[in-house]
């Protein structure tokens, strides 16, 4: 298995085993079954370099029908292993989406292994939520969030159940999920996370 297929293979493990396993995301099952979910793993080593496959992604995206690519996923094993690196080049990435007119169009969120929200300590479980086994971009187009959203009864609730959900896991729980980066080890690891992050 080369090094892109095991990238893949473990952000997929990770879909499903605690994204959808858990119900994280409850719009992430209906893709993942039909097949709508586009996995690519960048192999840039440097923040311009990834720059530049996100614009790709991105024109990508919105250049394919939404019933054969409705998301997609740009995995960066290979750089931004700090969470605070990882966050400030979210500023670059909505410069980018703004500068090819796609604001309103496509949405960029963000999931990392060291991923923790303003105001928690890099420990606290309600942080794996949105921990990915590699920094990863997630591309939505926001068509799809609007209509899922309309057919989800309580949308504003999901956070909060998420956070419940991640409380009744626990550390042992979510170890259990193996949801890790096996193509890096312990390359990533979670001590790059700091106190002061953006939500």
């Amino acid at each position: 298995m080369t090094h892109r297929d095991l990238v893949i293979a473990d952000t997929q493990a990770w879909l499903e085993r605690a994204v959808i396993g858990l119900n994280l995301c409850p719009f992430a099952k209906s893709v993942h079954v039909k097949g709508q979910v586009h996995y690519a793993v960048s192999r840039a080593t440097t923040t311009p370099d990834l720059l530049d496959d996100l614009v790709s992604e991105l024109k990508d995206l919105v250049a394919v029908d939404a019933k054969v690519r409705d998301t997609t996923l740009l995995i960066a094993p290979d750089c931004l292993h700090d969470f605070l690196d990882f966050n400030d080049f979210l500023a670059q990435a909505d410069r980018v989406l703004a500068k090819l007119d796609l604001e309103g169009v496509l949405q960029i969120a963000s999931l990392h292994p060291a991923y923790q929200f303003a105001g928690t300590r890099a420990d606290d479980i309600t942080n794996f939520t949105n921990r990915s086994p590699y920094p990863t971009l997630h591309l939505l187009r926001e068509d799809s969030i609007d209509r899922a959203v309309a057919a989800f009864p309580d949308p504003e609730s999901i956070f909060e159940v998420n956070m419940q959900t991640m409380e009744r896991l626990g550390a042992d729980g979510w170890a259990a999920l193996e949801v890790g980066a096996t193509a890096l080890g312990d390359a990533i690891v979670a001590s790059s996370a700091h106190d002061t992050t953006k939500n």
